[in-house]
């Protein structure tokens, strides 16, 4: 199959980054090694992209110095430089719709030139934050589609950790459906692509054009085979990797462990820090377990890794998670995940998933190749995917997404 010419628009797209910028990165990344893809970004992220060297055709930068002032003062001010947070993706809306406008008038006449052949959008990934790109594009020349989209999980009743962490702005999440080019952003799309189970549902209206692709993703390198040699009798390894934030519910996984911990038959590894922090370290103690419990606050990625790959379990009890990229990680480590069943790290985990599922179906190529069979078919190069959530597919009996 011909290589694709694809015009994608990542404004925050970021190597140098976490969370969804370095997904972006690497999803990006990871389509560059198979088509000519053109990335078009904010002026922020130019200096880290050009020292990643990935192989894209070119970068375009959209400049709004302004904007950029005005938007980094809000984060600052109002929000503290916290990402974690429902408020600022309302924010962000008019920024996003600015960008894309200031990259429609900046490439325009390239894309009715006929340079690309077709336009994806990758980030934002939450659908409540519409592309002006669908409405430019809805009588050609050449298709949009957008996605990987996340986002839109329910509150789960009952649990007192989201109380603590749920926003005033939840409850108003739908009214983005009344926004400008929100309609056109879904009716115009050649094709749609979900991240996760509860996205997927939330636009079946447009079955006959949506498929899934999961948001994160893992370096086939990290797949390595399993170097366990557990001694017979020996104490069970558990470990929990992310924020220390209420809906990440570490204090789950530490009241499930005590048992275990106070019969000296296993040791928990909390790697990562945040406003929990201290009660969670007052829990252990209530428990009887801080002597076989040790906060490793944060720690660079690499030890991250290492520390998973001598984990036995990892305990992921987040409540309301959409991606989880870490549950990847685990997988591709040989650490058991025991996770919630529901957003992300239930879409993923099920008895059937292990480290070859990972290096067969969670890498960015694999996850790049998926993407590559919807473009294809928007294009009209290829036949249309079958691509389903997983937990469809697991009826299905199907091996990999």
């Amino acid at each position: 199959m011909s290589r694709l010419r694809i015009l994608l628009l990542g404004p925050e797209c970021n190597p140098e980054q976490v969370s969804i910028p370095f997904v972006t990165y690497s999803h990006a990344a990871a389509l560059a090694q198979l088509h000519d893809v053109t990335l078009v970004a904010r002026m922020a992220v130019e200096d880290a992209l050009r020292r990643a060297k990935a192989p894209f055709r070119a970068i375009e930068v959209v400049r709004t110095p302004l904007l950029d002032r005005i938007f980094a003062w809000g984060f600052r001010r109002i929000f503290r430089s916290n990402y974690d947070g429902q408020a600022l993706t309302a924010f962000r809306y008019p920024f996003s719709i600015a960008f894309e406008w200031c990259a429609w008038r900046q490439l325009r006449r390239r894309i009715f030139a006929g340079e690309f052949d077709v336009v994806l959008r990758l980030i934002p990934m939450t659908p409540v934050l519409p592309s002006p790109f669908a409405f430019f594009l809805r009588k050609g020349p050449i298709p949009f589609v957008i996605g990987p989209l996340n986002g839109g999980l329910p509150w789960p009743p009952g649990f007192v950790q989201l109380d603590r962490q749920r926003e005033w702005i939840s409850g108003f999440r739908n009214l983005y459906r009344v926004l400008p080019f929100a309609r056109s952003t879904y009716r115009y799309a050649a094709a749609i692509i979900a991240a996760s189970s509860q996205t997927y549902s939330e636009f079946s209206a447009y079955s006959d054009k949506l498929f899934f692709v999961p948001e994160p993703g893992i370096d086939f390198s990290l797949c390595s085979a399993d170097s366990r040699n557990p001694e017979p009798g020996g104490r069970l390894e558990l470990i929990f990797v992310g924020g220390l934030v209420p809906r990440k519910a570490c204090d789950l996984a530490l009241r499930g462990a005590a048992p275990l911990l106070r019969s000296d038959l296993a040791r928990f590894t909390v790697v990562g820090d945040g406003p929990e922090r201290n009660r969670l370290e007052e829990l252990a103690r209530s428990l009887g377990i801080e002597k076989a419990v040790s906060f490793c606050g944060w720690v660079s990625h690499t030890e991250v890794l290492s520390r998973l790959r001598f984990a036995d379990v990892f305990v992921f009890p987040t409540l309301r998670d959409n991606g989880a990229g870490v549950v990847f990680e685990a997988l591709a480590s040989g650490a058991v995940p025991v996770v919630v069943d529901f957003g992300g790290p239930g879409d993923i985990v099920h008895p059937d998933v292990g480290m070859s599922y990972a290096r067969e179906c969670l890498t960015w190529d694999a996850k790049a190749q998926r993407t590559t069979q919807v473009l294809n078919w928007v294009v009209r190069r290829g036949r249309k995917p079958d691509l389903v959530p997983p937990k469809l597919l697991e009826m299905q009996g199907a091996s990999c997404y």
